[in-house]
């Protein structure tokens, strides 16, 4: 029987976007605590319908032990509203760590770094090279902001609303999306791209966790793209 909204209780609104908000719920079955993206599909553009249905179908194949693991949807055609149910992270996301760092004028421990690296890796290696001979996923926004942590501080790769998938008959990818911080320069440029950029992005996010500032910082994005000309991938 498919779920209903009714399954659930709201416990809290973690945050609000233009499209919805990600909000706190317990499964009332059996009080496991989880979230769920409520998103307002009825005034979205077709190409964002799209990236909606893309991240659903990709949340509902991947299942890693990094990836944030996707629970369930359940689609109110009357409100036109999705609710995506997906693990709860409660450790929260890097981006409130790394903020709380700076606040608290203090870097993060060298263990917990090499493991967040490590760990992600493991993530992006299942997205790029699954072994079960599916096609590569690129992630394309890499991000303090998409990388979540559970209770124990295991990394959650998590908020794939701007992946793609490549087909065993494509190498790259040519679509300007993504976090001008974190693209690589082949993105930057509006070159082709392939799972490399996401590795790039990695290179970003490490220094970030170090240094507590982003990669090559730019107060605009234009001044940030012409910082990056010319630099390639290796």
């Amino acid at each position: 029987m498919p779920s209903r909204t009714e399954d659930y209780e709201v416990l809290l609104t973690i945050g609000c976007g233009s499209y919805g908000k990600c909000q706190k719920i317990k499964r009332k079955s059996d009080g496991k605590i989880l979230v769920w993206k409520v998103l307002d599909y009825g005034t979205m553009a077709e190409a964002e319908k799209q990236m909606l249905v893309s991240e659903v179908n990709l949340l509902r194949e991947l299942k890693h032990p990094n990836i944030v693991r996707y629970y369930d949807r359940i689609i109110d055609r009357t409100n036109t509203t999705l609710y995506i149910v997906m693990e709860y992270c409660e450790g929260g996301d890097l981006a409130s760590l790394i903020n709380r760092c700076i606040k608290d004028r203090r870097y993060l421990e060298e263990e917990f770094i090499l493991r967040v690296m490590a760990q992600l890796s493991l993530a992006l290696k299942e997205c790029h090279g699954r072994s079960n001979g599916s096609s590569t996923v690129l992630h394309r926004d890499l991000k303090p902001a998409n990388i979540f942590l559970d209770v124990k501080q295991n990394v959650k790769l998590g908020d794939f609303g701007l992946a793609r998938i490549l087909n065993h008959d494509t190498s790259f990818a040519k679509t300007f999306v993504g976090t001008p911080y974190y693209m690589s320069p082949e993105q930057i440029n509006r070159m082709s791209y392939n799972e490399k950029s996401d590795i790039w992005s990695l290179g970003c996010l490490l220094y970030e966790l170090c240094a507590l500032s982003e990669h090559l910082p730019g107060k605009e994005e234009g001044s940030l793209c012409r910082r990056r000309q010319g630099k390639r991938q290796t």
